[in-house]
């Protein structure tokens, strides 16, 4: 029985190294890396300042910056970053100067940018655009100029959090505190916003504008209850989101599923099971 065990899953390595033969599963497997990372570290910023509606509101409007790219025949990716941060910054306008109204302006952001991307996919005469690809992701496809978008972006915040890590943590803990000793508060808000909405864009190309949300922050909130800092929780949430997203590849490669919602997927039974432990043990430090 152990011989077997040992046969099966040998040869479930081995498919997958056969697999890494191919250029678009390394390109899968190095833009899954990638993002994760940047997940990671903005995932937890998402988190802890708890604008995840934003988020989600900025992931839903880059649709009419995607179908602004294929009318103007430009590079989706491009349309996508640009519409997202402009989107960004309008939203984080309206935040900070009326928060009691900013869902409701960001909930109509959020419709007219899926419906400004969905009128003019269709104008485009002759263009049949896979709408799932843009949906749910396509991680199999990603290409060599999707991993040179990444690359230098990963570089980008992590080297802006870095240097500006301690007035984040001001801000993501103490608002009212990090704004009297003089840090520019909603400029950093704002900057915030502009490289949540670039890290979006990458994670499309992987699982899809409607399921971003979910690898933006699962990775983050099980990362938080291991962790005492911010720079722990953001590494952690990089390690989880790279795991969650090798384990949904090779899952959806090995029973043909598709890729991004898989990876979503192996995230919500990593959430469930760490919610499971964690009730458990209240439960037992009560009974305790």
């Amino acid at each position: 029985m152990a011989s077997l065990i040992v046969s099966c899953r040998s040869t479930e390595s081995v498919e997958m190294l056969d697999a890494l033969q191919f250029e678009f599963m390394r390109n899968a497997l190095l833009a899954g890396i990638l993002v994760s990372i940047s997940c990671g570290i903005i995932g937890t910023l998402v988190v802890v300042n708890r604008i995840v509606f934003i988020s989600g509101g900025i992931a839903h409007a880059a649709y009419g910056g995607i179908g602004l790219a294929i009318y103007t025949g430009i590079s989706p990716t491009l349309g996508a970053a640009f519409f997202s941060v402009m989107v960004s910054l309008v939203m984080g306008a309206v935040s900070l100067r009326s928060k009691h109204r900013a869902d409701t302006v960001i909930g109509v952001l959020w419709a007219v940018g899926m419906a400004l991307g969905i009128i003019l996919i269709g104008l485009k005469p002759g263009y049949n655009v896979d709408l799932m690809s843009y949906l749910f992701g396509s991680i199999l496809a990603v290409s060599k100029s999707d991993i040179w978008f990444m690359i230098p972006l990963d570089l980008v915040i992590a080297l802006a959090v870095a240097v500006f890590y301690k007035e984040f943590i001001a801000m993501s803990y103490d608002e009212e505190f990090a704004f009297v000793v003089g840090i520019p508060v909603r400029l950093l808000y704002l900057v915030l916003l502009c490289m949540t909405a670039l890290s979006i864009v990458m994670i499309i190309r992987i699982v899809g504008l409607i399921l971003v949300i979910a690898l933006l922050t699962i990775p983050p909130y099980i990362a938080e209850k291991y962790t005492t800092s911010l720079a722990r929780m953001m590494a952690l949430a990089s390690v989880f989101g790279i795991l969650f997203t090798l384990a949904g590849l090779w899952v959806s490669y090995r029973y043909d599923l598709a890729s991004g919602a898989t990876i979503i997927m192996v995230a919500a039974v990593a959430f469930f099971i760490s919610e499971s432990v964690g009730l458990f043990k209240r439960r037992k430090g009560r009974l305790a």
